[in-house]
């Protein structure tokens, strides 16, 4: 159904005229809804499929502004959006007494989580389901840019039910940036755990000298994977992910290129995973 869908395009940088033109579109009644779906579901209609998926465009945009702190273009996961929205119109059953909105929430995050994951980062920051959830919520929950103090790392990883080092890992990862090894203040309580706890006593001159050839070798192996693309493909990956600034959306560059931009999330999809396999290969 994904492939058969004509949905609105976002042209260039266009966002604007995009929401514009999805908030035209109508929302159904309850009964509408039920009908649509009854048709798709018992006559494959695809122009029924085509009135539930227009009508529920705008909560993907929605849904999608939400996840903008991550820094990926609010096209891409608008995009991503519309792919779970389609999945769950073709999975909704209208028998069972609930809008397909709230049917729908479910399917549209796991697209735009599945697509954040996957790029973020050419390596995954997030690999267990505990970090996943962590990942996810961590910034929603900071009340602040800056860094977390000792006792909202404590009351997060209660919350989570994570280890607190995890929650400092975790905030580290998102920053980029280095935390303060030392207690936050004087009046900090005994057993309150600074960043510096975290670290173990004694680190083996022979780990630390196997980490930094291992940290080289990923380099190589990153630089390697990225010369054995082809042209095209290198491209893609340059321009989507090596800008310091004015990164191409997958629209863009499907516009110069002169194909789809599915086509170039396929092209994108398959080079970032030729990249991660060659440096996941190196352990």
């Amino acid at each position: 159904m994904a492939n058969t869908l004509a949905l609105p395009a976002i042209v260039g940088d266009s966002i604007e005229n995009y929401i514009q033109t999805v908030n035209r579109f109508p929302v159904l009644s309850q009964e509408d809804e039920i009908r649509l779906a009854r048709s798709l579901r018992d006559n494959n209609d695809i122009k029924a499929a085509h009135q539930l998926v227009l009508s529920h465009l705008r909560v993907v945009i929605s849904i999608a502004r939400g996840y903008l702190g991550y820094g990926l273009p609010h096209a891409d996961l608008i995009q991503e959006g519309n792919i779970g929205l389609m999945k769950a119109v073709k999975k909704f059953d209208p028998e069972r007494g609930v809008r397909l909105v709230s049917f729908a929430v479910h399917w549209i995050k796991a697209e735009i989580h599945e697509f954040i994951m996957r790029n973020w980062r050419l390596v995954k920051i997030a690999t267990t389901k505990q970090q996943r959830k962590l990942f996810f919520n961590l910034r929603s929950m900071k009340q602040s840019l800056d860094t977390l103090s000792q006792s909202e790392v404590v009351a997060v990883a209660n919350k989570l039910g994570v280890k607190p080092e995890e929650v400092v890992e975790m905030e580290t990862r998102f920053s980029g940036r280095d935390i303060s090894l030392e207690p936050l203040s004087d009046e900090e309580e005994e057993n309150s755990c600074s960043p510096i706890n975290y670290l173990t006593d004694g680190v083996d001159p022979s780990q630390q000298l196997e980490d930094k050839q291992l940290s080289h070798l990923y380099h190589e192996k990153l630089e390697e994977s990225l010369e054995s693309l082809d042209s095209r493909s290198r491209h893609i990956i340059e321009a989507r992910w090596l800008r310091e600034k004015d990164t191409a959306t997958l629209h863009e560059l499907a516009d110069e290129l002169g194909v789809s931009a599915e086509r170039v999330r396929q092209i994108e999809a398959k080079a970032i995973q030729k990249i991660r396999n060659a440096v996941t290969n190196v352990m």
